[in-house]
This record gives structure tokens, C-alpha cells and sequence, in this order.
């Protein structure tokens, strides 16, 4: 995209962009609204110092720590997952990646998922190369989550143990182990709105098929505890940028909307949002999955009367 259109953008005022980026959602997404679910199948003591996460063992926090679940707790996650109504069930672990042997238990459990829930799945297991990629794709995965989280400008000042450059890699060998890519972010980390165009255009660049969107939270125990959270208006406004600049893509919202958009959250979705994340979040309760059921429905009812014709 280029420089002029994109300041075009990002000169809008807020009712503009939402304006514009309703158009875009109806125009190319039409009434779409997606769904999915994740289980924290293995938490804490992570050896990344990323700023703004509970489960760093570089701080000291009130998340949970145990080790990797065992298959039928996992299993009676994704039947779940798929009885309130997820289109994706996600196993995600804690830790800057996996050796062979831990992907070669999970490729299992990914397998059975696949034959006894019949639900999509994905994984986001950290940085890991092809071959173990492939083992993961091979057992029936079909998407990676590997969130960018800021621009490549700012992201040395959220984690100094691995770079920027470390998860663009993961984030390349996995759409050559024949994965989609689900790849986002965090909105409030201190970043300016340049820094989140930014990791935008990036996601465009490396051809990400799924957007999802956080809002931080910060944390007791981590070094953003005191970060001064976004305004409802820069939420929205940010929402709106990324409709703009991915018309096509999914973008879903994450952790963090129940509690900075509350009441608001319906303008988020009238702003470009079309996808949600239910029933919760690594270290975080969500709103009850039949909250959000009920919400997806009178919002694509909204979106059907506002198509043309």
C-alpha cells in the first residue's frame, strides 16, 4: 500500500474511519463473524521476558504453572470448545518453543482432536522450525498462531530474549510446513499509532491469514502493571486502521475488549472487528460463551440490513 493512502487513513477522524471501514467489512467480508477457542495447555515459566505476560518466569505473578495437559483433559477442552459453537480450537504453551519429542506428544493429541472432535485446529507453540512445523501440520493442525505483538520499531522495548526477526522466521517456516497463519497482536503497550501501522503493514507483507487483536491488560507482577490504558476512542481507532488497511482478512478480538470496551463493544464491530475469541483466555476469564453467542447474532442481523440492496 502506499505512503499516501496510508496517511490518507490515518488522517481520518474517528466517525470517517468507522464509516469507511463498515463499507470495507460488507464489502468484502459481507456478514462473516468467526469464532474460536483456546486451552493454555501448558503455563508458566517461560523463559521470554516479553513485558506484558503472566507467565515470564523472569517475573513474579499470580498465573498458574503445571505442565503439559494430558490428552483427555485436552480432548474434553476442544469437545467443549466445539459445543459452544468455535469454528477453531487452538492449543497454546507457554515457553520460547518445543524440542522433538513434546511436538511429537502433541502431533498425537492434535490427531485425535481431529478424528473424535471434528473441529479445526490450531497451534501456537513459539518459535519453532519446519521440521517440527511439518510434524504439527501432518497431524491434522491447520493453522499457526504466532502473534507479531508490536512493530519491528518497537518491539525491543517489550522483549529483549529473542527478536523481532526470530518470530517473522517462525512465522515464514510455517506457511512453508503448508500452515495458515494467525498473527497479531497488542494494542497498548505504549506504542504510538504509527508503531501499530507499522506491524500492519508487516502482517500484510508476510501474507497472514488472521488477524487477532488484544487489548493489554496490565498485569500485577509484570513490568507493565502501571501502563496507562488505551481510551475507548484509540481502541476504535485502531480497530478501524486495520479494517482499512486488511479489507479482506479476519480480525478478531481478543483479550482485553470486555474490559476497556465494556458497553462499547458493538462499535468495535461496527469499526471492522468480525471475529471473536470465546470462552476465556490464557490467564484471563472472558464473558460467558452464550454472551458472546447471543452477541454474534444480533450483530450479523445488524450487518444483513446494512447490505446494499
Amino acid at each position: 500500500m502506499k505512503q499516501e493512502k496510508i496517511d490518507e487513513i490515518i488522517a481520518l477522524d474517528l466517525k470517517q474511519l468507522m464509516d469507511r471501514a463498515m463499507e470495507q467489512k460488507l464489502a468484502h467480508r459481507g456478514t462473516a463473524f468467526s469464532r474460536c477457542c483456546i486451552i493454555n495447555a501448558k503455563s508458566g515459566h517461560c523463559s521470554e521476558d516479553c513485558n506484558f505476560c503472566a507467565q515470564s518466569g523472569h517475573f513474579t505473578t499470580a498465573a498458574p504453572v503445571y505442565p503439559l495437559k494430558g490428552r483427555d483433559e485436552i480432548l474434553a477442552a476442544a469437545a467443549e470448545a466445539k459445543r459452544i459453537g468455535a469454528e477453531r480450537f487452538s492449543l497454546v504453551t507457554s515457553g520460547r518453543g518445543m524440542g522433538r519429542a513434546e511436538v511429537g506428544k502433541v502431533a498425537t493429541i492434535v490427531a485425535a482432536i481431529r478424528e473424535r472432535v471434528g473441529i479445526k485446529v490450531c497451534v501456537s507453540f513459539g518459535i519453532l522450525a519446519r521440521p517440527e512445523l511439518e510434524i504439527l501440520r501432518q497431524a491434522g493442525a491447520s493453522r499457526y498462531h504466532h502473534n507479531l505483538e508490536s512493530s519491528r520499531e518497537f518491539f525491543p522495548r517489550i522483549c529483549t530474549t529473542h527478536s523481532f526477526d526470530d518470530r517473522l522466521a517462525t512465522i515464514d517456516a510455517a506457511h512453508e510446513a503448508g500452515f495458515e497463519v494467525c498473527s497479531g497482536g497488542i494494542f497498548g503497550l505504549g506504542e504510538s499509532e504509527a508503531d501499530r501501522v507499522s506491524m500492519a503493514l508487516t502482517l500484510i507483507q508476510y501474507r497472514v491469514d488472521s488477524v487477532p487483536l488484544n487489548i493489554l491488560i496490565p498485569l500485577p507482577g509484570t513490568p507493565m502493571a502501571d501502563t496507562q490504558p488505551l481510551t475507548k476512542i484509540e481502541i476504535l481507532r485502531a480497530v478501524a486502521i486495520y479494517r482499512l488497511l486488511m479489507p479482506t482478512l479476519p480480525i478478531r478480538f481478543a483479550g482485553g475488549r470486555e474490559v476497556f470496551l465494556e458497553d462499547f463493544l458493538s462499535l468495535a464491530f461496527m469499526a471492522g472487528i468480525d471475529g471473536l475469541m470465546i470462552g476465556g483466555y490464557l490467564t484471563q476469564a472472558g464473558r460467558l460463551p452464550e454472551q458472546d453467542n447471543l452477541f454474534r447474532e444480533e450483530m450479523v442481523r445488524i450487518w444483513q440490513d446494512m447490505l446494499p440492496g
